[in-house]
Order: structure tokens, then C-alpha cells, then sequence
């Protein structure tokens, strides 16, 4: 079956927001099977929606609309939808008693053009809201569908996954179920090298290669009539991958990130983790506070960008900066230990580097970085070079170095009993 996605908004046009929701739905409707040729953005304007909309159900079994489904008079990606499909609004009452209901908890007035999303168009499924006042839609358009969806992320997507999904899945002559492996450590090319023979046999199950910052993801695709049998396809091929990537593989579950797992590994062996950062300027601590639950684990975050403020709060030494220079092996080091003298903490990962654009010469160019990793008294440091401008840079050294603490904590629990299968 073929998808076609119509996002709609003005703002999107003008860049004054990032479309993140096509790429989420492109790949949900990948995953399900769905082939998708075309992607619109659309203003806020009825003509040229309408002409969208006409445009891609000539070519498509199925539209998706994201955005347009407010309450403002600009929003009208519903009404230009009901009138393409030749279907008259009518008053939802579950959809109205949501709406007084998220009004209510807040303790505000109704403004009146707040009832216009409580409009439904005939003969259609509603996709009540959980998450705000507009509810989506599914226009069912004799064989074709059109799936109106509302635009900000936190609505669309658990809107989308609740609802959507199942009644997609439903139309679909066959199963279609993917396996995501997430490997760290390794690049694209050398990836794709290694697994070039399955790339070249894929038949059913296919695997796809998506490169990511510090990380490559492999989705593994199999097509049949059941959930067991696709299951039952994608498995010695996961096994197969496993083999060849071995420890470099964090997870295979598409909804576990990285930090997730290191998080596991130091809550489950009664770890605690603290970070001191330079070029990252926080960044990294970010990434792991971002885990529900981390505080079991998560003692402190230093941001120590200042040569003054390296020696002041993580006792590096001041001949250390003077003769090595803040960014170096040295003095990640001492950053990673210091903060562990300071806070106590079991384990440390220390960045410092030249994320530019200035700061870089012939010696120490722009994207050289040092990572140090302390771990119950060993302490390790890698030297790397990152490509790029100055966010990339920083990211790449985020992505680094919890990929390096996973390393060194690995290393660490493969030479003690205790922390042996907790992966």
C-alpha cells in the first residue's frame, strides 16, 4: 500500500519549526510496510491544501495530514479535508465533553472558537484526544483513507501509535514486523563492510542501515502472514548480526538509547556516575539526566570550562594546564579523578576539547577532543578528532563518550565477578 504525508502549517514553511513529525511517521509507515513516494509542506491556505489533498489521493491508498486541526481560523486542514471527501461536519459529543473536560482541569474559560474541533466530518472514526483538544480523524474515502492527525509532537505521536497504527495494520494483506540493533563503536562504512553478504542476499527479511551520531542502527524487515513467522524469519538473521558486532551491539530494542542502557548497567551493579565536562559545556549530562530514574544512580555534574574553574572545582593541577594544555590527555585525567576525589562518585567520563570554529592550531586543530573514563581506580583516556562545525563537534563528543563509559564499564565488570551478565 502506498502512504503519502501532507504536513500543514505556515510556520513549517518559514522555518520557524522543525518538521520532526515526517520524519517520525516516514519511518513508522516504513515499519508497517507502507510504501511512501511523496512528502508536502502546505501552508495555511485553503486553496493550495485542497489542491495538496486532491493531489496525493490520486496516487495514494493512504494521506496522512499533520497540523492545521486547531482552533484559530487558519487552521483548516479538517474542514478542506471533509469538503475533498464530500462529507459534512457534525458535533462530536465525546469530542465536546473532552474539550470541557481539559478546560475544567485548568481552571479557564472555554474560549468559543474552541468548539470548532468537536466538528467531525460524517462517517468517520474519531481519534480522541488524550493530550490536548483537538481530536484526529480517519476519513474513510471509499477504498482510500485520509488520516488527520493534529500537529505538535506530543499529540501526534502517541496519537499515532495508540490508534493509528492498529487500524493501519489491520488493512494490511500481510504482517510486516522490523527488529532495530543499535551498535556503537563502529562507523558506517565499517558496518556496511561487514555485512555486505546480507545486504546483497536480502530477500525476506531485508536489512536497512541508518547512520547515526556515533552510532549505526540496522532494522531488520520481515514480511509474512503472521507475527510468528515474521518473527521466526528475523531471528537467525538478528543472531547472525550479533555474531559478527558482538559486544558493540547495546541494544535491540528501538526505543532504548544508549544512555538507557549505561544507566541499567550502573543501577544494577550499585554504581554511581558523575561528569565533568569542558568543551560539552553540560551536554552530556543532559543525555543522561534525560533517563527516567537515573537520580539512583547520577551524583553530580561539573562544567569546568575555565582553566580557574578546572583547578577550583576538580583539583586539576596548574602545571599540568601550563605544560600540557587544557585540552589533553593529562588533563582529562586529572578532571575524571578529580571529580571523583571531590564528589566520590564510583565512576567519572571528563570531555574537554576544541569544538572551534576558532581555538585550533597546526598542534591542537579544531574537533580534537580527550575523553577520560574513571572506573573504581582505573581510569582510561581516548584522544579523538571530530569533523564538522561546532554543535557536531560537541555532539560527536557526547556520543563518544557514553559510548566509551559503556566500554570502560564493560571492561570493568568482565574482571570482577559481580558485574558479569548484568549487561
Amino acid at each position: 500500500m502506498v502512504v503519502e504525508l501532507i504536513s500543514v502549517g505556515t510556520e513549517l514553511l518559514l522555518g520557524n519549526i522543525i518538521n520532526t513529525n515526517a520524519a517520525y511517521l516516514s519511518e513508522e509507515c516504513a515499519n508497517l510496510g507502507l510504501s511512501c513516494y511523496y512528502q508536502t509542506v502546505v501552508g495555511d491556505n485553503e486553496e493550495r491544501i485542497t489542491q495538496t489533498l486532491q493531489l496525493a489521493l490520486s496516487r495514494a491508498d493512504i494521506v496522512i495530514m499533520g497540523g492545521g486541526l486547531g482552533p484559530t481560523p487558519d487552521d483548516l486542514t479538517k474542514e478542506v479535508a471533509a469538503k475533498v471527501c464530500n462529507k459534512k461536519l457534525f458535533l462530536d459529543e465525546k469530542a465536546k465533553k473532552d474539550i470541557e473536560d481539559y478546560f475544567a482541569k485548568k481552571n479557564v474559560t472555554i474560549p468559543d472558537n474552541n468548539w470548532k474541533q468537536a466538528l467531525i466530518p460524517e462517517d468517520s472514526v474519531v481519534l480522541y484526544n488524550a493530550n490536548g483538544t483537538a481530536p484526529g480523524v480517519i476519513i474513510e474515502y471509499g477504498t482510500q483513507k485520509v488520516i488527520l492527525l493534529p500537529g505538535p509532537p506530543n499529540e501526534l505521536k502517541p496519537m499515532f501509535e495508540n490508534q493509528v497504527k492498529p487500524y493501519i495494520n489491520e488493512l494490511m494483506p500481510s504482517i510486516i514486523l522490523s527488529k532495530t540493533v543499535k551498535i556503537c563503536g563502529i562507523g558506517e562504512s565499517a558496518v556496511a563492510k561487514e555485512i555486505d553478504d546480507l545486504i546483497k542476499d536480502q530477500t525476506n527479511p531485508t536489512i536497512a542501515t541508518y547512520a547515526k551520531t556515533g552510532e549505526v542502527h540496522l532494522r531488520v524487515t520481515a514480511k509474512a502472514d503472521s507475527e510468528v513467522e515474521a518473527k521466526k524469519l528475523i531471528k537467525p538473521m538478528i543472531k547472525d548480526i550479533k555474531e559478527r558486532f558482538g559486544n558493540a551491539i547495546y541494544t535491540t530494542d528501538v526505543d532504548t538509547s544508549l544512555e538507557m542502557i549505561i544507566a541499567e548497567l550502573l543501577i544494577a551493579n550499585e554504581l554511581t556516575l558523575a561528569t565533568v565536562e569542558s568543551c560539552t559545556g553540560g551536554l552530556l549530562a543532559g543525555r543522561i539526566i534525560n533517563v527516567p530514574g537515573v537520580s539512583e544512580t547520577y551524583k553530580s555534574g561539573y562544567v569546568t570550562y575555565s582553566n580557574k574553574a578546572k583547578r577550583k572545582c576538580v583539583g586539576v593541577k596548574k602545571s599540568s594546564l601550563e605544560k600540557y594544555g587544557a585540552v589533553s590527555e593529562q588533563v582529562a585525567k586529572e578532571m575524571a579523578i578529580g571529580a571523583h576525589d571531590v564528589c566520590k562518585a564510583d565512576v567519572v567520563i571528563s570531555t574537554t576539547g576544541i569544538a572551534g570554529p576558532d581555538g585550533g592550531t597546526a598542534e591542537k586543530p579544531v574537533g580534537l577532543v580527550y575523553i577520560g573514563c574513571y572506573v573504581c581506580g582505573k581510569t582510561t583516556v581516548k584522544e579523538y578528532h571530530f569533523n564538522g562545525n561546532r554543535a557536531k563537534v560537541r555532539e560527536s563528543t557526547v556520543a563518544a563518550a557514553l559510548t566509551l563509559l559503556r566500554e570502560c564499564l564493560l571492561e570493568y565488570f568482565s574482571e570482577n565477578t559481580f558485574g558479569k551478565n548484568k549487561e
